[in-house]
């Protein structure tokens, strides 16, 4: 399972491999960069994964970009 976020203007996915979340950094040349430096805890739901980056990454909030939005890939 993949799911696409806005996250404050940046583009990104969480994939769920087994029991863990996996974050990436997309661009738009379909090359997809992991991220390692923010855990998300397996027991997080998927429905809450928006709210969850938004408290992660609230730092990046602009007055264009105010919010954590799921996308279509």
């Amino acid at each position: 399972m993949k799911i696409f976020f806005n996250v404050f203007g940046n583009k990104m996915s969480v994939e769920r491999k087994g029991e863990e979340w996996l974050l990436y950094q997309e661009s738009d040349t379909s090359i997809r960069r992991r991220v390692y430096d923010i855990y998300i805890p397996s027991e997080i739901e998927c429905d809450r994964l928006a709210q969850y980056l938004a408290d992660m990454y609230h730092e990046n909030a602009t007055e264009r970009f105010p919010s954590v939005e799921k996308i279509k890939p």
